[in-house]
C-alpha cells in the first residue's frame, strides 16, 4: 500500500498575458490504504490537482512524491478514472478493460483471462461480450474502474466517477467501490461534488476553497467500518454534514 503526498504544489497559467492561479499550495497526504475525498466548488482546482498527480502536467511549484519518491511530471505511476467512462463502442466490455493491459504488452489472451473473474465477481457477469451501449451507466462506470485496476497501481484517482448517475444508483455504485476498495485495499483520492458521497466513503476529507483553490481544512471522518445506509444517519455523520456545508457556504458568500 503506497503513500501519496503532495508538497506545497501550485500552478499558473497565463491568460490575457498575466499569470492566473488555479491551484495555491496545495500539501496533502493519503497514506497507504486510506480514502481520501476532495471538495469544494467547481474550478477551485481539484481536476489540476489529480493532472499533476498523474503526470499528465507539471506544477508550477512543489513536487509530487509516491512513497517518498520525486514523481513530479512522470506519468505511468497511478491509476487514473475520470467521470466520463470513456469506453470504445466497438469494443466488448471484455475488450474493454484489457486496454491497459494490451498497452502494457500483456497477451489479449492472457488479458482476457484475468478480467474475465474481476467482471464475473464484480457485477458484470453476463455482459462480458455485450457492447457498452447495451450497459447502464452505472454499469458503465463499473467497467470504467475495473480497468483502472487491472492497471494495477497502488493509488487511484477517481474524479467525480458517480457525478451523472441517479440518486439510487449512486448509492449502490458507493457500496460497491467500498466492497472493491476493501478487497484491494488501494490507496484511493477521491473527488466529488457531493458531500453525503465524501462523508460515507472516506477516511479524510479535503476542503478546497474557489479559484485560486487552497486547502480550506482536513477532516477525519472517524465513522465505523463497514459502512452501510444506517451510517447516513448516524450522528457522526449529521455533524460532519453540517460542518462541511457551513464551510463550503463561507466560500461561497462574498465577505465584509
Amino acid at each position: 500500500m503506497s503513500e501519496l503526498s503532495i508538497e506545497h504544489c501550485s500552478k499558473y497559467y497565463k491568460k490575457n498575458g498575466e499569470p492566473m492561479c488555479v491551484l495555491k499550495e496545495a500539501d496533502m497526504v493519503a497514506r497507504g490504504g486510506r480514502f481520501v475525498s476532495i471538495i469544494g466548488p467547481s474550478g477551485c482546482g481539484k481536476s489540476t490537482l489529480f493532472n499533476i498527480i498523474a503526470g499528465l502536467s507539471k506544477p508550477s511549484e512543489g513536487r509530487v512524491r509516491l512513497d517518498g519518491r520525486d514523481i513530479t511530471g512522470e506519468s505511468g505511476h497511478v491509476g487514473y478514472m475520470l467521470q466520463k467512462d470513456l469506453l470504445l463502442p466497438w469494443r466488448t466490455i471484455l475488450d474493454n478493460v484489457i486496454i491497459g493491459l494490451e498497452i502494457r504488452g500483456v497477451p489479449k489472451k492472457k488479458a482476457r483471462e484475468r478480467a474475465l473473474p474481476m467482471l464475473q465477481k464484480y457485477g458484470l457477469k453476463g455482459f462480458e461480450q455485450d457492447h457498452p451501449d447495451a450497459l447502464s451507466g452505472g454499469m458503465r462506470q463499473r467497467a470504467g474502474l475495473i480497468r483502472t485496476l487491472l492497471d494495477d497501481k497502488d493509488v487511484i484517482l477517481l474524479d467525480e466517477p458517480f457525478g451523472a448517475l441517479d440518486a439510487q444508483t449512486r448509492l449502490q455504485m458507493q457500496n460497491w467501490l467500498l466492497q472493491i476498495w476493501s478487497d484491494f485495499q488501494k490507496t484511493v483520492l477521491f473527488v466529488t461534488h457531493d458531500i453525503d458521497e465524501a462523508i460515507y466513503l472516506s477516511d479524510e476529507i479535503y476542503v478546497f476553497t474557489p479559484r485560486p483553490g487552497r486547502i480550506k481544512a482536513k477532516i477525519d471522518v472517524g465513522l465505523p467500518r463497514p459502512r452501510d445506509e444506517k451510517t447516513l444517519m448516524e450522528d457522526r455523520f449529521l455533524h460532519l454534514k453540517r460542518e462541511l456545508l457551513l464551510m463550503l457556504r463561507e466560500e461561497r458568500e462574498p465577505s465584509g
